[in-house]
């Protein structure tokens, strides 16, 4: 319980910061009751596994499963470790600004490499911001950086300038910049690869994330080049494909995207985050996403557990085969809007409450 109460007094002290009173209150009170997250092994100690947690949880669809009826399915963000790893001056040695440039362009990115990192198993994650962002801005939002430390990841957060789109945003919805070979795709694919030679990264170890327009981008990513990015995170995103110019990208938007055409089929897993009330992306997009992942696999089977966390509610969708890693992850954040789940504060479109979808796409990306 001294362990509960001290990760309780560290949340309930960072929500104060943010005069979160209420959400305060509210860790103090789960850990008197006991009510933290609970070790699929039974034990009171450090060593249990946890579910949503620990990237060493269940790999099995089935064992999922088992876990989740178990234990309800609990999820939880973890409590603040008491340093801010995403703060300037503690990342101001291992947080540069960098430039690629290669036969499809050049972009401008920032890149985080942890402190550790020469004796460490590496993974690269590549994080796309939503329109108006910025890299520093996705990346307080998004709090990434703090699990490059606990997980060994170097993270890229390239930038889209306001020449390539007024607003910033990645163009998804350009078919100049939908194919493989060409555009950004080819631009980021090629980031990648080139960060992936340069810290020996297996290819296994590659991923892409990204919010609203970065997670259409990356989705873009999971159909174009599905050999450099083994995984996908898609927050508030759209599916490839669904739109064509951007009167069709609002429609889309809206919740009225034409049919995703069966060639546009991923082959890459992906974890799906979309919040129940999102005005600003519709829905029903990351139900697209999830069905391009189901599309062409009838074999695949699936499971929904509706569970709490971060104080929302959440309907959790697993596609997967019987024996074998989830293929895909859908999470419906009930009141969740436009914005990162579980996210910091002090970085636009982040909402603090809900599933820390950072730790989460973390745990699916090294699933084994």
């Amino acid at each position: 319980m001294a362990t509960f109460l001290q990760s309780a007094l560290g949340e309930a002290m960072s929500r104060l910061k943010t005069a979160d009173v209420a959400g305060a209150t509210d860790a103090i009170q789960r850990a008197l009751v006991g009510n933290a997250l609970t070790p699929l092994d039974g034990s009171s100690g450090h060593e249990g596994k946890w579910i949503g947690i620990d990237a060493t949880a269940p790999r099995r669809l089935g064992d999922v499963l088992l876990a989740l009826k178990a234990h309800r399915g609990r999820f939880a963000n973890p409590a603040p470790t008491g340093s801010d790893e995403n703060s300037p001056a503690h990342c101001q040695d291992r947080f540069r600004s960098r430039r690629f440039l290669d036969a499809s362009g050049s972009l401008n990115y920032k890149l985080y490499v942890p402190v550790d990192h020469a004796g460490r198993k590496l993974a690269l994650v590549v994080m796309l911001h939503g329109c108006t962002q910025d890299p520093d801005d996705f990346a307080r939002g998004t709090r990434m950086n703090a699990l490059a430390e606990e997980f060994g990841l170097i993270v890229a957060y390239p930038h889209q300038p306001h020449t390539a789109n007024a607003q910033g945003c990645w163009n998804w919805f350009d078919t100049r910049h939908q194919e493989r070979g060409r555009g950004e795709p080819a631009l980021l694919a090629g980031l990648a690869q080139a960060l992936a030679a340069e810290f020996n990264i297996d290819s296994d170890r590659v991923f892409v994330a990204g919010l609203s327009a970065g997670g259409a981008m990356a989705d873009v990513l999971s159909v174009t080049h599905p050999d450099v990015f083994a995984a996908v995170g898609v927050h508030s995103g759209l599916p490839h494909g669904a739109a064509t110019d951007v009167m069709s990208a609002f429609d889309a938007m809206k919740g009225n995207a034409k049919p995703v055409a069966r060639r546009n089929r991923s082959r890459s897993r992906k974890i799906i985050f979309h919040g129940s009330i999102d005005t600003t992306v519709a829905p029903s997009n990351g139900q697209m996403v999830l069905e391009m992942a189901r599309s062409g696999s009838p074999d695949l089977q699936e499971v929904t557990v509706e569970t709490d966390a971060g104080g929302k509610r959440t309907v959790r969708t697993l596609l997967g085969p019987a024996e074998g890693r989830t293929v895909a992850e859908h999470w419906v954040i009930m009141g969740g809007g436009h914005a990162w789940s579980g996210g910091d504060r002090s970085g636009t479109y982040t909402d603090a409450t809900g599933p820390d979808a950072s730790r989460e796409m973390i745990r699916f990306f090294l699933e084994r």
